[in-house]
């Protein structure tokens, strides 16, 4: 990669090519086929809708930025098709959000795939690590972040919304040519693959509204009746947030919800007069709520709780720990990136009541940490 390169990529940025009709795009797609890396960016907003709503796409070869206007293009059919095109490796940086935008916006996702930030963790970098920091570690470069908050799906866009969007893409195919060989020559690229897989899996799976009482802050302390009415609440608050495309607090809050699971009102008034609940919200759903807590106080089904740990499982998660910080400090990367806190509690329970362990800890992480988190647990120690 040499100097020349990079600034033919920070040039793209100053003159993007902004697609906002089917025939800009058509003309784009074909500028795309026979490219082997592009680097791919979403811009959107979410702050009252459920789902996020996609603002802008970004695509780059490192030497022409396009900007897709999905706000304007009633059809992102030649998106799909670059997404899910194999002969292309499409490039992308802390991807999570983006893969879920993406999927719920196109019906697909970016197949193969690189995500940098997870690559550069792998090579020791922070495991948060964000592009601008990144851009700044590769290529000593500043980028401009007033714009992180701009109103994407507002038109017309300005021209440094356009340049901060185009910016945010243009260096991930020089990135990818300088991660590659490092990864390579540690063993560490189909460490990369198998997270980058796991990560496309997360993207597909949906909620499941049964379970999402299990989110809830102090739902282990509630008694059984309140958790099962907890539980109805929270799978029909969930089933109303995807059916309006509204964020979950514009439909109820969750401290609504705990008071209204724990007292259990049996009227209309009762309901609305019920601490946190907004009066539109009681106007609107008092009634469905009545029925709903109604029919869990007959739910006899069992319910799941996650029971605090004992002195003996904290003891168990600490030398987990301890185990995870060695390996990690040995092999140079966050301990974070092995296995966080919370992770290392699934598996214990997951071990303890003789399920199969996460996904997570499955793949490379079997040999390299797995295998040793699971004897110390079957020795208690």
């Amino acid at each position: 990669m040499t100097t020349t390169t990079i600034k033919k990529a920070v040039a793209a940025a100053d003159h993007p090519i902004l697609l906002e009709s089917a025939a800009q795009l058509s003309a784009a797609e074909k500028s795309w086929k026979g490219n082997k890396l592009l680097g791919i960016d979403t811009e959107f907003v979410r702050e009252r809708t459920y789902r996020a709503d996609l603002g802008l796409v970004q695509i780059s070869d490192g030497e022409t930025a396009w900007l897709v206007d999905p706000v304007a293009l009633d059809d992102l059919e030649p998106l799909r098709r670059l997404l899910v095109d194999p002969a292309i490796t499409k490039v992308l940086h802390s991807s999570s959000e983006d893969l879920e935008v993406l999927f719920h916006s196109t019906g697909a996702l970016p197949v193969p795939m690189v995500d940098t930030q997870v690559a550069c963790a792998l090579l020791g970098q922070p495991l948060q690590m964000g592009y601008h920091n990144t851009v700044k570690w590769f290529f000593d470069i500043e980028i401009d972040k007033e714009q992180t908050r701009s109103n994407w799906c507002k038109r017309p866009l300005s021209e440094r919304q356009l340049h901060y969007a185009a910016m945010d893409v243009v260096l991930l195919p020089q990135m990818v040519e300088k991660l590659r060989p490092r990864l390579e020559q540690a063993g560490r690229w189909d460490w990369l693959v198998e997270d980058v897989e796991r990560m496309q899996a997360a993207a597909r799976q949906d909620i499941d509204p049964a379970t999402v009482y299990l989110r809830f802050a102090g739902a282990g302390r509630l008694d059984n009746t309140s958790l099962r009415a907890l539980r109805a609440l929270a799978a029909w608050r969930e089933e109303v947030a995807i059916r309006k495309n509204l964020a979950r607090g514009f439909v109820i809050s969750d401290a609504a919800l705990m008071n209204l699971a724990q007292s259990r009102p049996q009227s209309v008034q009762a309901a609305s007069s019920i601490e946190g609940i907004h009066p539109r919200a009681a106007q609107r759903y008092a009634s469905q709520i009545i029925a709903i807590i109604a029919e869990s106080l007959g739910d006899t089904s069992p319910i799941y709780r996650p029971e605090p740990f004992n002195a003996d499982q904290n003891r168990q998660i600490k030398e987990m720990r301890g185990v995870v910080q060695n390996r990690a400090t040995e092999l140079g990367i966050e301990p974070a990136l092995l296995a966080s806190r919370k992770e290392l509690e699934r598996l214990l329970r997951a071990q303890d009541s003789d399920r199969p362990i996460p996904g997570r800890f499955l793949g490379w992480r079997k040999a390299v940490i797995t295998d040793e988190l699971l004897a110390l647990g079957r020795s208690g120690g």
